[in-house]
């Protein structure tokens, strides 16, 4: 089991929850393709709704169910890319109270790293922020 993060708005998160998908970097393949089934998927959502007011929190967890990646006409032309997610009750939490325990944050220039919207996430770092969200993982290296 590996834990990766996805960066995504707490809007594009709750639509994926209701719906029981992830889509990340604006629809592409490629970061959903790196995950396979059992793996663990951590939002982290900067903004409220894309190019909305700041958040900063970790807004959901959930299961990778399949290894099934798969594209969804959401009209107008716009065919993202989706993985079906197993999504686990979790509360939402800050990024600041965790950023000091966080190997991803000790990095330079770590808020880049973000910038990629899909990563894969250190095991401490996984079950830190999965555990202040309430849920207790265990991921490999």
């Amino acid at each position: 089991m590996t834990g990766w993060l996805g960066v995504v708005s707490r809007a594009h998160v709750q639509r994926g929850v209701s719906g029981g998908f992830a889509q990340v970097c604006h629809g592409k393949a490629a970061p959903l393709r790196r995950m396979q089934a059992g793996d663990w998927l951590i939002y982290y959502s900067p903004t409220t709704e894309m190019g909305g007011e700041a958040l900063r929190n970790f807004t959901a967890l959930g299961e990778v169910v399949d290894d099934a990646v798969f594209q969804h006409d959401m009209g107008g032309g716009f065919m993202p890319f989706r993985r079906r997610i197993r999504y686990a009750m979790a509360r939402e939490i800050s990024l600041a109270t965790l950023k000091d325990q966080l190997d991803l944050c000790a990095q330079p220039n770590w808020g880049m790293a973000l910038r990629r919207g899909h990563l894969k996430l250190s095991p401490r770092d996984f079950a830190t922020i999965a555990g202040a969200m309430g849920l207790t993982l265990s991921v490999a290296a």
